[in-house]
């Protein structure tokens, strides 16, 4: 049985990353990018999906993990009747921005008391566990490849190779130290040099992390969650493009058993600008500098296209591709056997348009904190408002993605309207041309509609869609993105209606899924974005008390790392993909709204 999701940290490059469970196993790792083909795929097939553990033999041996301070350097330390020992993970970024970065996992076993027998296996799977790979060993580890990836394992150990497998014992004592790092590359390069020792490695690594979380401007009262949520935000941020995926993982399940499985490892307009909204409230301006170049390429690439989607998708691979040709891997069981396991994601080929609200805020608010866009860029913008200005009122898939048709939602003309009043906000402050007259009158066009079929007198609340009687957690949004006073009646009735209906003690449905068919069957947990989402509700309609509590209370369902998936189940548990880059966007959000309401 896989280690469940929360039993999980999280360690990467900025190019890729790896999940460790707690029993010391790597079952998660796409070498060199973060969307490639797994190697160590165990957390969604224990038996094809490929691992490499290092723990103790002893069966009853416990284990705590914990990041070594503001860095994403992951200790497992082990307990068992003989001894203590730690696992020390890290992958290695020494310098930001380095032109001579080489992805290198660093595993070293630390003995800390007595002496604790060992057992060392590496069993990568390439491309999913479809393609057969074969091993050389040598002097310092051995050497695993197929035809477009090689996995370099340097490591002290004897190793014995079973079924293309590496396998060792060891017996670690206090004050011993064994080290083993992973060089990824191709079969065309060149054979790597031996490493030699890699503490200084890991050493830099640290430093780099503590360095860049330095540069934060918090310092309020739960300094420890929103530090660890920034370090999460920029362990998902691709540095060489400035991409920012959604999460790290693939087809971890919503519900164990059910088909809500996607593919996260792409960068979704929404999920990235939210991010940027996140960093550059503690300080981080170099982060949004580089997604803002990346989503500017986008509306580059697709100004000239015709295909009625416009000039912007709701979503792109890390290299600014499309990510449709949803595929599903077959011979893999899924995690906790909750198949299909998909790869890519179909999802970018729907109408999401309150992407390019998104898109335009956080413009809006890099400009505000920065030197400002250029001339070029502003021109993008406002052929992108062009297109919207025509558009804002056809149906969509909407913030959800549903795959039950489309709807004329209500969030997503929120977002429209939020599209075109930064849009006003930018040129009258710097002064820069555009048709504000134009962009007045169809923001006024947007509101007047939200305020007339968006709105259920009847109900009482702002709905999911025109004319509807399904209510939506996106919605709790309205007041933070400054399309209606949080001291409106109607946003305090639909507060009051949300509550009452997809709140349980302050864990929040996204919507009623029975009452809005999405196309798909079954139910799902409570979405954590939405939930902080609420602690910032609260926090602008002044329930300061209810708000701390509602804050608290989230804080009891991340894991012990301090890490949150998409979802949290009635039972507690972390469902969806792990760590998931929105939800921590949305603690960052709550948190430091929250401080600064509070004094």
């Amino acid at each position: 049985m896989p280690r469940t999701i929360s039993e999980h940290g999280l360690i990467g490059d900025m190019r890729s990353a790896a999940l460790v469970g707690d029993d010391g196993t790597i079952d998660w790792f796409c070498p060199g990018r973060f969307d490639a083909p797994s190697v160590f795929g165990a957390i969604l097939d224990p038996e094809r999906g490929g691992h490499w553990r290092i723990g103790p033999i002893d069966p009853d041996a416990t284990s705590r993990q914990f990041y070594l301070p503001d860095t994403n350097v992951l200790v497992t330390r082990f307990a068992t009747a003989g001894g203590v020992v730690e696992v020390w993970d890290a992958m290695i970024v020494e310098r930001a921005r380095d032109p001579h970065h080489r992805q290198r996992l660093v595993r070293n076993v630390v003995g800390v008391r007595g002496s604790v027998e060992m057992r060392f296996e590496f069993a990568p799977q390439f491309d999913y566990g479809r393609r057969p790979h074969h091993v050389a060993t040598s002097d310092d580890g051995a050497v695993f490849a197929d035809e477009e990836t090689r996995l370099s394992l340097q490591t002290p150990l004897a190793l014995d190779i079973v079924d293309g497998t590496a396998v060792a014992e060891l017996t670690v004592s206090v004050g011993e130290e064994c080290e083993s790092v992973l060089i990824v590359g191709s079969p065309a390069d060149e054979p790597d040099a031996p490493v030699g020792p890699t503490r200084p490695l890991v050493d830099a690594t640290v430093r780099f992390w503590q360095t860049w979380l330095g540069q934060s401007h918090y310092r309020g009262r739960w300094r420890e969650a929103v530090h660890r949520s920034a370090l999460v935000l920029k362990l998902l941020t691709h540095e060489p493009s400035g991409a920012v995926i959604a999460a790290p993982t693939t087809s971890l399940p919503e519900v164990i058993g059910g088909e809500r499985n996607w593919d996260y490892r792409h960068v979704w307009v929404r999920d990235a600008a939210f991010s940027m909204y996140a960093l550059l409230r503690l300080g981080f301006v170099d982060e949004a500098r580089g997604f803002i170049g990346w989503l500017m390429d986008r509306l580059e690439d697709r100004a000239h296209c015709d295909d009625g989607m416009g000039p912007l998708r709701s979503m792109y691979d890390i290299d600014g591709n499309t990510t449709s040709g949803e595929f599903t891997l077959d011979h893999w069981r899924g995690h906790r056997d909750s198949a299909p396991v998909r790869v890519r994601n179909d999802a970018a080929d729907q109408l999401q348009l309150d992407v390019y609200g998104e898109l335009i805020d956080s413009v809006y608010l890099y400009d505000k904190h920065s030197d400002g866009i250029g001339y070029d860029d502003w021109v993008k913008l406002t052929g992108a408002a062009d297109w919207l200005a025509e558009n804002w009122g056809r149906p969509d898939e909407g913030i959800w993605e549903t795959r039950g048709g489309q709807q004329l939602h209500t969030y997503s003309r929120v977002m429209s309207w939020v599209a075109f009043e930064r849009l006003i906000r930018m040129a009258r402050s710097r002064g820069l041309s555009g048709d504000q007259t134009m962009w007045m009158r169809v923001k006024d066009e947007i509101a007047s509609e939200v305020f007339s079929d968006g709105w259920n007198a009847e109900l009482g609340a702002f709905t999911q869609y025109a004319r509807s009687d399904v209510l939506d957690a996106s919605l709790l949004l309205m007041p933070a993105v400054k399309f209606v006073s949080p001291s409106d009646p109607r946003f305090r009735s639909t507060l009051a209606a949300i509550e009452a209906e997809l709140v349980t003690d302050t864990l929040v449905f996204r919507y009623h899924a029975a009452r809005s068919p999405d196309g798909l069957d079954g139910e799902e947990g409570t979405f954590s974005m939405c939930s902080f989402w609420y602690v910032e509700a609260l926090t602008r309609t002044g329930r300061l008390d209810e708000a701390k509590l509602a804050l608290e209370k989230m804080f009891t369902y991340a894991n012990p790392l301090g890490l949150y998936a998409e979802e949290v189940g009635l039972d507690g548990a972390q469902l969806g993909n792990f760590p998931q880059a929105f939800t921590h966007f949305s603690l960052i959000s709550a948190a430091v709204n929250l401080d600064r309401a509070i004094g």
